[in-house]
């Protein structure tokens, strides 16, 4: 396999040497950007498997530029700022974020984030490859396509990902941590209402009230299950 392309953005040429020396090491194909607009011409030409984000820009929101890079392709964003704030990350995550790092980190931290996310691009297992469908939602894992009623649902690699995994398992009730576990795929340390937020943001996505969903429920003081329309009360 070719190595996968990454593409880090920072207006910090220390940060963003280092990044790139040290991901260049683990055999990554990189490039680098020290602001918005560079970022996108690059981003343009490079096609990148992921992105590595700064959120302070001088010349742009970090945020912004997130959904901007995933409208044009599936590419995952790891954003990278010195906020500490939770509000922050959730704001992340609900842009379409698929990972959010702070600011001092470890590049051994970096490297495993990093692993992971790419993870995400396996090839899916012959067992893996049959499409899920409960009443007019359909779930392809070899296409990453989900449709409903026909139409095709835009989510982020990891909305795919919690989906599908949840949908593979249906009935069955699964902690935050464990969702973590099985879908980020490694010791995620932080607040566990990441998984709030991407549950809500397949919610507006696939159910008809999100104030009463059907397809994801939550069990309260335990997690959520995903329920076949069959079989929902």
């Amino acid at each position: 396999m070719a190595p996968a392309k990454i593409l880090v953005v920072d207006d910090d040429p220390a940060i963003r040497n280092l990044v790139h020396r040290f991901l260049t090491k683990q055999n990554y194909q990189m490039e680098s950007a020290e602001d918005g607009k560079s970022a996108m011409q690059v981003f343009e030409q490079f096609n990148p498997d992921l992105v590595i984000l700064d959120v302070n820009l001088p010349d742009a929101n970090g945020y912004s530029l997130c959904q901007e890079m995933q409208s044009r392709t599936n590419v995952f964003v790891l954003m990278l700022t010195s906020r500490t704030d939770e509000a922050d990350k959730v704001r992340g995550f609900a842009q379409g974020a698929d990972d959010y790092i702070t600011k001092p980190f470890s590049l051994v931290e970096l490297g495993g984030r990093v692993g992971a996310i790419l993870k995400r691009q396996r090839i899916v297992t012959t067992a893996e490859q049959q499409c899920l469908t409960f009443g007019g939602l359909m779930i392809d894992p070899v296409r990453r396509e989900v449709k409903l009623n026909e139409e095709i649902v835009p989510l982020t690699a990891l909305e795919f990902d919690l989906l599908h995994f949840l949908a593979a398992h249906p009935g069955r009730v699964w902690r935050r941590a464990e969702l973590i576990q099985e879908v980020w795929d490694y010791e995620y340390v932080g607040d566990q209402r990441v998984v709030d937020v991407h549950i809500g943001q397949i919610r507006k996505k696939i159910e008809i009230d999100t104030s009463q969903p059907a397809l994801i429920q939550t069990v309260r003081g335990v997690g959520y299950k995903f329920e076949s329309p069959a079989v929902v009360s």
